[in-house]
């Protein structure tokens, strides 16, 4: 099986480093550019099916290619971001200032910071396993997913054995396509962060 995994394109929210979360933000101007363009580069792709988190600025991008693989958008809670509690709405600067040792603890990447409200990083992870295995039961040749940034940045760690406290050290811009591939019983990355088909794009979340 191999799973194209996609980042939602930008929105307002993003282009501002205001912390979204599971708050529905759509795409902005730019956003649904990179769509259109994430849509173009995949369209010679052959998808089996076409998933896509319920927040409306992964289904705005999904809907884009899915509308040229003539397939339909299936949406699935499961692939939200996470949820960042109380922090969502705010940008870090106003969180340093807000919420000083809530700021601390997202940066330095605490596993059990369950967020003041929200969701751990622990509990994300347990989340993104659950969803590999759910695709993996699928038994389908090729899959697209349209998701978030917390939500692939744990899905590259969970793959390659990486600590969920280290600093990220891959990036995840908006519309890039990363490539994972399960066989025997592992998952592996083939690629990671193609922006071949994009310019400039944005980090919700830098490390």
């Amino acid at each position: 099986m191999r799973l194209c995994l996609v980042r939602h394109g930008e929105t307002d929210w993003n282009a501002a480093g205001r912390i979204q979360g599971q708050l529905d933000v759509p795409l902005n101007a730019r956003g649904q550019q990179q769509a259109q363009a994430v849509a173009a580069a995949l369209a010679t792709q052959p998808f089996n099916a076409v998933f896509s988190s319920d927040l409306s600025r992964a289904q705005q991008t999904a809907a884009a290619v899915a509308q040229r693989q003539q397939l339909p958008v299936q949406t699935l809670n499961g692939w939200r971001e996470r949820h960042h509690g109380r922090m969502q709405g705010q940008t870090y600067c106003e969180l340093a200032s807000s919420w000083p040792e809530g700021h601390q603890r997202l940066r330095a990447r605490d596993p059990d910071f369950e967020v003041d409200g929200g969701e751990s990083l622990r509990q994300l992870a347990a989340r993104c396993r659950h969803n590999l295995t759910e695709l993996t039961a699928l038994g389908q040749p090729c899959v697209l997913v349209v998701t978030h940034g917390g939500v692939l940045d744990v899905l590259h760690r969970l793959v390659c054995g990486e600590p969920l406290h280290t600093p990220r050290r891959v990036a995840i811009r908006n519309c890039a396509i990363h490539w994972l591939e399960h066989l025997g019983g592992t998952w592996t990355v083939l690629s990671w962060g193609d922006e071949t088909h994009l310019q400039n794009a944005r980090d919700e979340l830098p490390d």
